[in-house]
């Protein structure tokens, strides 16, 4: 019996966070609760019938109009069970030459050269099983990992169209680390079923039936019986140790988590000098697994003896039997020898059968969970008959729109405006009044309680996400760059562009001349998240991108309220010249980025409570002129 060990952050375990699937899929405001469809501690995580998991495998592996794959699953079925009766063949055709060689058997007179060829085909039989195995590997690989590349794939589209609020939910890695062991699961126990238990349970029945046939009824039951007992003591124990591996799964995933956030929060942990206390929690969730993998370890080793008495009992039952009949003739020293070689060579592929069905059944696990992610219903679907958006102009209008992310605190109440082509609308207001929802509801992030949000008169429901998004665009106030180069995440606005178009939008949002200057020009990697440029820096890649889209809509979402005075002014200009003669919508905090607006809006607990161009809301005297005095105040 072998086993492996996995060191913290390294071992099959089930993810630690979910999200569950949605039951509703209206616009309802019931489909927007707290409880709602995707929230933490998800169906995706739920324990399941894994023989149903095992079912779902299957059509990954016998896929619909890809008959070559299905003729190569079954290839290799056929190549497996030649591979084992060649095996099966092999002590038969041993005892045959240790016979003849004694002067026993079927050629007790053979000669010289009938040794050497049945010596010769003893060794040929074991190539022709060897062979087969190996094509059966060679056949496989083809349906395994056109399978696994399948399903991930499939997962992997699949979370990019579940909403937002499913991401906002899930922990950092959780859903990576879900597709990942996921993946990992799928390959382990394609081959272990395929290479191991398959191959093994064809053994079990061919050695029987050969027992049977050449030595008696006798030695086919005590054979079947011990290896019958030897799975089911194997079994019973391993499930018994699941435990153990479950709380190896559980602390392992705890430090993993733990080490990630620290990791990715390095900064902050250095503000506060807190590395001790970042080292405590991670040892805590290392101690936890260190208990856990030394039961696992001692529960192995109270494995490994149980199995080492079964088979040394029935292998000192059998060749106890055979013993006597050699010594008095009715069994030939061949046939001893090929008693004790099919015993040998049944168990020793059980010897992995504890390991085997161990690590199958969490693969299974790690196998629902991905399962389940792709049974998670998107919270804001296309609808039927979604057709493409059509931009004539751009008029964007909100028409009494209600929402809140929970029923019970609405955060829009009644938001109605338009926004004319090719006009600027700004809207402002107080931390928490809704400004940002704003932005989700226009991306439709989310769904509108009541009311509707349309463009040229379309309201987004009807159309289709992927033209709606691919009609506005957006500079964040957080711009969030990959890790890949300047020309990369300037291109990702249109990723098939020429590097003259990446050059051309990147003069128009004035950031060409400063990547000039870097060493390695455009192919500069920015680094995880960006961080190797400076907030104005990565402002004007977002410009860029922004230009490169193209938009009918733009929205800039605060997108300078984190900079310096300084640099805010130049990026002001910047989205000035962007924006020109483009419908655009501005959520700003800080009022003197908004004077120029064609129009603004005060929100207040998600209400409009004015709305007016800069100076006459100024000569009104109200919520936006105290606003203004106050910010002008604190400048100064």
């Amino acid at each position: 019996m072998t086993d492996t060990t996995s060191t913290p952050g390294q071992t099959n375990a089930s993810a630690s966070s979910a999200v569950p699937k949605n039951s509703q899929t209206g616009t309802a405001k019931s489909g927007q609760s707290g409880g709602s469809p995707e929230t933490p501690k998800a169906s995706y995580e739920r324990d399941g019938n894994q023989l149903i998991t095992a079912l779902k495998l299957l059509r990954y592996l016998w896929p619909a109009q890809r008959p070559r794959l299905r003729l190569l699953f079954v290839l290799t079925g056929l190549a497996i069970l030649m591979g084992q009766l060649f095996l099966a063949v092999t002590p038969l055709v041993f005892a045959t030459a240790v016979d003849s060689v004694g002067g026993e058997g079927w050629f007790p007179s053979a000669s010289i050269a009938l040794i050497i060829g049945l010596v010769t085909a003893f060794g040929l039989a074991r190539l022709l099983s060897q062979a087969s195995q190996e094509l059966s590997s060679a056949l496989f690989i083809f349906v395994g990992q056109n399978g696994i590349r399948t399903v991930a794939l499939e997962t992997f589209r699949h979370l990019h169209q579940l909403s937002l609020r499913f991401h906002l939910d899930r922990q950092t890695g959780g859903l990576s680390r879900a597709i990942e062991r996921g993946t990992k699961g799928i390959e382990f126990v394609l081959r272990m079923m395929t290479f191991n238990l398959i191959p093994t349970t064809f053994a079990i029945f061919i050695v029987s039936a050969i027992l049977l046939l050449n030595f008696g009824a006798i030695y086919a039951i005590i054979t079947f019986v011990t290896v019958v007992g030897y799975i089911i003591y194997t079994i019973a124990v391993t499930e018994w140790r699941l435990k153990y591996r479950r709380m190896m799964n559980e602390t392992d995933s705890e430090a993993t988590t733990k080490a990630v956030d620290s990791l990715l929060n390095y900064e902050t942990v250095k503000y506060f000098s807190n590395e001790d206390h970042e080292a405590v929690r991670y040892d805590g969730a290392l101690k936890g697994y260190e208990s856990a993998a030394v039961n696992s370890q001692l529960s192995l080793s109270l494995l490994n003896l149980g199995q080492g008495v079964i088979i040394a009992g029935g292998l000192v039952l059998l060749l106890g039997m055979a013993v006597p009949q050699v010594v008095s003739g009715e069994m030939t020293v061949g046939d001893f020898v090929a008693i004790q070689a099919y015993l040998i060579q049944l168990y020793l592929p059980l010897n992995f059968l504890g390991f085997a069905y161990r690590e199958i059944k969490q693969g299974l696990v790690d196998m629902e969970y991905m399962f389940n992610l792709l049974e998670v219903e998107r919270e804001v679907p296309d609808r039927e008959g979604a057709v493409p958006v059509m931009v004539d102009g751009a008029q964007l209008a909100f028409r009494t729109v209600d929402f809140g992310y929970n029923d019970d605190r609405q955060i829009l109440h009644q938001l109605d405006f338009t926004v004319e082509p090719g006009k600027t609308l700004a809207i402002v207001g107080p931390s928490g009044s809704g400004k940002s929802t704003i932005g989700r509801m226009l991306f439709r992030f989310y769904d509108v309680w009541a009311g509707g949000i349309e463009i040229d008169g379309q309201d987004l429901r009807d159309v289709t996400q992927s033209s709606l998004r691919g009609a506005i665009g957006i500079v964040p106030q957080d711009t969030v760059l990959f890790n890949d180069t300047i020309a990369y995440n300037i291109a990702y606005g249109r990723p098939n562009a020429s590097q003259e178009e990446v050059i051309k939008a990147a003069e128009l949002a004035q950031i060409h001349q400063f990547i000039m200057e870097l060493p390695e020009g455009y192919d500069t990697r920015v680094g995880e998240r960006g961080l190797k440029l400076s907030g104005g820096e990565r402002q004007r890649v977002s410009i860029a991108r922004t230009i490169l889209k193209d938009p009918a809509i733009l929205l800039f979402d605060e997108a300078t309220s984190a900079l310096d005075t300084d640099t805010e002014s130049a990026i002001q200009a910047s989205l000035a010249a962007v924006s020109r003669d483009r419908t655009t919508l501005v959520i700003a905090h800080r009022l003197s980025t908004v004077v120029d607006a064609d129009e603004i809006i005060v929100l207040d607990k998600g209400k409009i409570v004015e709305k007016g161009a800069h100076h006459a809301l100024l000569e009104r005297n109200g919520v936006y002129a105290h606003m203004w005095h106050s910010q002008q105040e604190a400048d100064e």
